[in-house]
């Protein structure tokens, strides 16, 4: 197979970029927690991007009207058509050990669209000692999804 240089350097990316498909992925995660961040300030919380932390969850959230209580959201953001969300063993314990608290954002992103679905109690049981992440099929959990609320 013939690849032609300058697409291959495309795809590559540059020196000092990253390669096509790891700037797309971070563009759909990002556009997915902006979705997520807009969707609980329509809903009257303060939401914000814990993401960087590590902690088991993207976004935490405040409800102003009971003082000290938070909602815990992972947002997982997803091209439209993808068929699998991969989710981490520390995001399903912490999903087990919140469950009332805990929310699975699943953000379908088309182009500049973005459509989240929220997942409560999304997970029955912690992985296996050894499992890092499972997969699990996109069309469940957003059968198994709502609108934001």
């Amino acid at each position: 197979m013939i690849v032609p240089a300058g697409l291959l350097q495309k795809l590559q990316g540059g020196p000092g970029e990253p390669p096509i498909f790891a700037r797309e992925t971070t563009r759909i995660e990002q556009a997915a927690i902006v979705a997520v961040l807009a969707a609980e300030r329509t809903l009257g919380f303060e939401p914000r991007d814990v993401s960087a932390d590590k902690c088991g969850y993207d976004v935490e959230s405040k409800d102003p009207t009971a003082p000290g209580r938070l909602r815990f959201i992972e947002v997982k953001g997803r091209a439209k058509g993808a068929d699998t969300v991969t989710v981490t063993k520390n995001e399903i314990l912490t999903a087990l050990n919140k469950p009332e608290e805990f929310i699975l954002a699943v953000v379908e992103v088309d182009g500049d669209t973005t459509t989240p679905y929220y997942i409560r109690k999304p997970f029955t049981r912690e992985p296996d000692f050894g499992v890092t992440s499972v997969n699990y099929r996109l069309a469940d959990l957003v059968a198994r999804g709502e609108e934001p609320g």
